[in-house]
């Protein structure tokens, strides 16, 4: 069988062109080696883990589970209690991990670091000018969010099918397109806008080794593109989220001008929300999502899902663009 052969399944030593971005609550060993196992890069969120110390335990875990490359994830937010972000980063680090995904703001002295003992850097951004500054950074890959994506989309409000090739105009390592992602439709359009592989995040939370509950599978399932609200606009920390009625609340309590992150902080704690992935509770808390909710059908097995996108992909390369090519007939000049 054919398969694609991109900067990104080089330098990550990964068979096929996708990887799984890191989620809260959901990027555990579980998934992170099954999506490596699949021949894709899995990955585990550091900050899952209660302590640095559960996040050696957790990559110890998955490497019982895989002999392939899989990352870790270190998403640097702003917070009134930030977590020790240095000792994850030793963790990572002192675990041996040769991947690592950043994401969020000022990363630049966990991209430094990292690049001093040799570990490839991705890092997420949703803007060219982000991209650029990471680049200049020295980050390795680039993993390019456009406004379709589950998570902070940023501010701009730009899609992927323009923001894509934007970024691959502009910045010269490698590109992931992430937001939006689900089958070897968007495989194959990631690539012609400039990207070398694809980012999925929500897509892989419907899925058989996703360590989270059925109904939350099933509902994603059962969900279409407008299934989700953006909530935080209007405090300039934009999330795209599943449409629940936590969700609903959170964007009519700050509809109003007035209304601070204070007002709703009882309804978006972090905790409720991983109750809802684990309990299968739909309305106990945020459940971030995207807007690719509209292209899940099914909850397969991971390698199922890739063996499917990457032989669509194939299908729609060498079967459906092949047929709208035709031989043009050169009239013989007299």
């Amino acid at each position: 069988m054919k398969r694609f052969k991109t900067r990104i399944t080089e330098l990550l030593g990964i068979e096929h062109p996708i990887v799984q971005g890191g989620m809260m609550w959901v990027g555990r060993a579980e998934l992170a080696a099954a999506v490596s196992n699949a021949g894709g890069l899995g990955i585990l969120t550091a900050l899952t883990q209660p302590t640095p110390d559960d996040l050696r335990r957790e990559i110890d875990r998955c490497r019982s589970m895989t002999d392939k490359p899989f990352g870790v994830n270190l998403t640097i937010l702003p917070s009134v209690n930030p977590p020790p972000y240095a000792e994850y980063r030793k963790a990572i680090i002192d675990s041996g991990i040769k991947i690592v995904e950043t994401a969020g703001h000022n990363p630049r002295e966990h991209v430094e670091e990292f690049k001093a003992h040799g570990i490839t850097v991705i890092h997420k951004c949703t803007a060219v000018r982000h991209a650029l500054t990471a680049e200049r950074m020295g980050v390795d890959i680039v993993s390019i969010d456009g406004f379709e994506c589950a998570g902070h989309p940023g501010e701009d409000d730009i899609p992927g099918l323009i923001l894509i090739p934007c970024a691959a105009d502009k910045v010269k390592v490698p590109l992931l397109a992430s937001g939006g992602f689900a089958d070897g439709r968007g495989l194959v359009a990631a690539l012609a806008l400039g990207a070398e592989g694809i980012n999925m995040g929500t897509r892989f939370c419907a899925t058989v080794e996703a360590p989270i509950h059925p109904r939350i599978k099933q509902l994603l399932v059962e969900n279409d593109e407008r299934a989700t609200n953006l909530i935080f606009r209007s405090l300039k920390n934009t999330g795209r989220v599943v449409k629940n009625s936590v969700s609903d609340k959170v964007v009519e309590i700050l509809k109003n001008p007035n209304a601070t992150f204070q007002d709703v902080a009882h309804l978006v704690r972090g905790v409720d929300g991983r109750r809802a992935l684990e309990t299968g509770d739909i309305d106990a808390g945020l459940i971030w999502g995207g807007m690719v909710q509209g292209l899940i059908h099914d909850v397969p097995t991971v390698k199922e899902l890739i063996d499917r996108i990457v032989r669509e992909a194939l299908e729609i390369i060498e079967g459906r663009f092949a047929s709208f090519l035709v031989e043009e007939e050169v009239a013989a000049t007299a």
